[in-house]
């Protein structure tokens, strides 16, 4: 009886481990970063292989089989919380306000790069402001959007890939500024 709760245990952690590579793995190929994705990739079939085959060489313990469904959804899960944590790459923040040169400014204040254009709305003039940060950053840009104008409407677009001036400009954060140092 242990020796089946441990393997269902085992069964559980490493569905949690492969299907939350596989999460990761996902949003970096979309995102294009191939080389990550290729290591994601390599472990989350290595760990799929192996437990895959457990649970078919075992197919007489239907519990094994109870045992990888569940590893399978608390996998989905947990990947796309360490995903959501982990907030990699950029995004543009589309703010559509009646007060852009006071937001503009503001956003410009608190260090982002903000683009403003002239537009005509549902309502009249409104300026469109297009400030692209990291994924860390957009709730503080919101945020800060919603304070000065809480009836500004915005959308959050991903960004795939980021003009080389743009990309240049921009100081390292995180494990790159540290590799950076070296």
């Amino acid at each position: 009886m242990t020796y089946l709760l441990v393997t269902c245990l085992l069964i559980i952690v490493a569905r949690i481990a492969d299907v939350s590579l596989g999460t990761i793995r996902t949003i970096n190929v979309v995102q294009g970063r191939r080389h990550l994705a290729l290591v994601l990739g390599f472990f989350e079939v290595l760990i799929w292989v192996f437990v895959v085959s457990r649970v078919i060489s075992q197919i007489q313990q239907p519990i094994y089989a109870v045992a990888y469904a569940l590893g399978f959804a608390l996998g989905n899960y947990v990947g796309m919380t360490i995903e959501q944590r982990l907030a990699l790459g950029r995004q543009v923040v589309r703010v559509f306000t009646r007060i852009g040169p006071e937001m503009a400014a503001a956003q410009r204040e608190a260090g982002f790069r903000v683009t403003q254009f002239d537009g005509y709305g549902r309502d009249g003039p409104v300026q469109e402001l297009f400030i692209e940060v990291g994924r860390r950053d957009v709730a503080k840009v919101i945020a800060r959007a919603r304070a000065l104008d809480p009836r500004c409407y915005y959308m959050v677009d991903d960004v795939r890939v980021v003009s080389s001036a743009s990309a240049q400009s921009r100081e390292s954060t995180g494990w790159r500024a540290l590799l950076k140092k070296k």
